[in-house]
């Protein structure tokens, strides 16, 4: 088609995304979406495939897809212009329950002609423990309630019967609903700038044009594989539940212009809510592919039929019904993500062309923390801290990564401000703060973590409770690349200020610390409750790193003198410079000893 037309349609379709993007956001009041930005808008075209992915959690764009094609089957000739469908069943196409898909279908002069879809992670759905994340949960039934595709929207007019069972369901029903209305005007906004960009170029060109484009994302797409090396790269990472390890081992094939991932030999299903099923795994290795592959191509389903997954059922990343699933988009889906990105990162490393953008992995371990409780103002409020989004930016082969750089799969991530929390709960911030040796040690530095502290603060109830859920913090996550040390790993910790300290407890917390990092704890009096948030794996050998940016990192407070020392062969002086023959020194016994230890093995 002529090429200026199909530039037009292509720019306006990706306008049409923002928009959407921007309504939902400001008709939100959850600061999980409107500041962690824990949402995802697309379009799909009349049969549901991927016409133009969006931003936000990238796990999403695959999985709403199916979403699409799973109301195509389940309504068939009952889909009617102005319909708005609700689907949040992980063994349908969601991630997990809390993860509410509305999908709406788009017509014009009487004919569908594409589908709108959006998400956001729901206030409550009603599962055993508040917020969604149930780390409790033994099946999927008590993970709240799950719609393998419900009509709430029936021509324009809202279902309200439909509507009411779902708000009796859930412990905050007024936040429920709007998170609802954000998504029902996410869609109205994407129908009508469709509707308007088909009556003025018409609806064959539009569909010409979004043909055009997924070729062109085929076509590019394959030559970039080409580009790169045959070969395979194995990646493993390991969960921790209660002193339970599930492993997620990966190898990708990269053949000509295919790319394989293979999951067999990762650990058998959980009888914890880590697992995910087959729709999110899927969903869970495209999200680092789409920006780390095909930053510069349109991520739409031209890039998906290059692609194919091996994921073996009732493994813990293609688990069976009715295994628990809530606690997936921080357990098993992430760490798909960080599989993936370790090995693309390896075969892009692998590549003269390529190695300049290659990354270690980056933040690696969620942290899943919901607060509940009465506020301060005697209402009920439930919510997650958004810390988790800030993340921390892995290194790559010619730069440090960003400190609290936010996360591959999800380009737009970000914290809310301390104000947004304290303004919401009982609570208040004793500090949050850049991590110092959080990073993953290397030629080039993962970027740092973070690490916070909360205690009550006017709470009518004298405080509050939280769930916290996640991977755990046994095993380091943030893989390090090409010789590059993985990022420190998570930390969760219950200061009890009525208990007297040990010899090594936080001199900046209220009492004595207790590790915690699975189920449901009280924030009450004088406690407090301190996380620490993983940094980004390091790239290359860290005793190759130049010892003035070691300098550099300890001035700044991002590294220890210590790590200094032991991670990076580096000797300061007392007045803070840098001993020269002390360092070259020191690295040729750590090398040596290296060295010694492998004759070993």
């Amino acid at each position: 088609m002529d090429p200026m037309t199909f530039s037009i349609i292509r720019h306006r379709l990706f306008r049409i995304v923002d928009e959407a993007v921007i309504t939902l956001k400001h008709v939100s009041g959850s600061a999980i979406t409107n500041e962690g930005h824990d949402l995802m808008v697309s379009l799909y075209g009349a049969d549901g495939s991927l016409l133009m992915g969006g931003v936000g959690f990238l796990h999403h764009l695959t999985s709403a897809a199916e979403a699409c094609k799973a109301i195509i089957r389940r309504f068939g000739d009952r889909i009617r212009e102005g319909d708005v469908f609700l689907l949040n069943d992980p063994y349908t196409a969601a991630l997990h329950t809390s993860d509410i898909y509305l999908v709406a279908p788009i017509h014009f002069d009487g004919k569908l002609v594409a589908w709108s879809a959006c998400f956001v992670h729901v206030y409550d759905i009603g599962a055993m423990n508040p917020g969604g994340f149930s780390p409790q949960s033994t099946d999927i039934f008590t993970e709240g309630f799950s719609s393998p595709g419900m009509k709430i929207v029936d021509q324009g007019e809202m279902v309200q019967d439909v509507v009411d069972t779902l708000l009796n369901m859930v412990r905050s029903p007024e936040m429920v609903m709007l998170d609802l209305r954000s998504m029902i005007a996410c869609n109205n906004v994407a129908r009508e700038r469709m509707q308007a960009l088909i009556a003025r170029y018409g609806a064959d060109t539009v569909e010409e044009a979004g043909a055009a484009l997924i070729r062109q994302s085929e076509e590019l797409f394959r030559s970039r594989l080409l580009e790169l090396p045959d070969g395979s790269w194995q990646s493993r990472q390991y969960l921790d539940v209660q002193g339970e390890t599930a492993a997620v081992r990966l190898t990708m094939t990269k053949k000509a212009d295919r790319l394989i991932f293979d999951f067999s030999g990762s650990s058998k299903q959980s009888r914890h809510s880590i697992n995910c099923t087959r729709w999110a795994a899927l969903g869970g290795l495209f999200a680092p592919l789409f920006p780390l592959l095909c930053y510069d191509i349109t991520w739409n389903e031209g890039i998906i039929r290059l692609v194919e997954m091996i994921a073996p059922e009732g493994t813990i990343v293609n688990c069976t019904r009715p295994a628990p699933v809530s606690v997936a988009t921080v357990g098993a889906i992430q760490s798909v993500n960080n599989a993936a990105c370790s090995t693309i990162g390896k075969m892009l490393a692998s590549s003269d062309r390529y190695r300049d953008q290659a990354t270690a992995v980056w933040h690696a371990n969620h942290f899943a923390i919901f607060k509940f409780g009465r506020n301060q103002k005697g209402g009920q409020s439930i919510g997650i801290l958004t810390e988790t989004f800030a993340g921390a930016g892995g290194a790559s082969s010619f730069a440090d990564g960003v400190e609290i750089g936010g996360e591959v799969p999800n380009p737009i991530s970000r914290m809310a401000n301390v104000e947004t929390v304290e303004a919401s709960f009982p609570v208040r911030y004793l500090f949050r703060k850049r991590m110092p040796d959080s990073g993953g040690p290397g030629r080039w530095r993962g970027g740092t973590g973070g690490e916070l502290a909360i205690v009550p603060h006017k709470a009518p109830d004298g405080g509050l409770h939280y769930v916290i859920s996640g991977k755990g913090d046994r095993h380091p996550m943030s893989d390090g690349l090409a010789g590059g040390y993985p990022g420190a790993p998570n930390s969760y910790r219950w200061a009890k200020s009525g208990e007297e300290k040990a010899a090594g407890d936080d001199v900046r917390l209220p009492g004595a610390s207790h590790a915690v990092s699975w189920g449901v704890f009280p924030l009450m009096g004088e406690d407090a409750l301190y996380v620490r948030w993983n940094g980004g794996g390091g790239y290359g050998d860290p005793l190759d790193r130049e010892p003035e940016r070691v300098l550099a990192d300890v001035a700044e407070s991002l590294v220890s003198v210590e790590a200094a020392r032991t991670a990076y062969g580096v000797v300061l002086s007392d007045d803070n410079e840098v001993d020269l023959a002390a360092t070259t020194a020191l690295r040729g016994k750590m090398k040596a000893d290296r060295i010694a230890k492998e004759a070993m093995l």
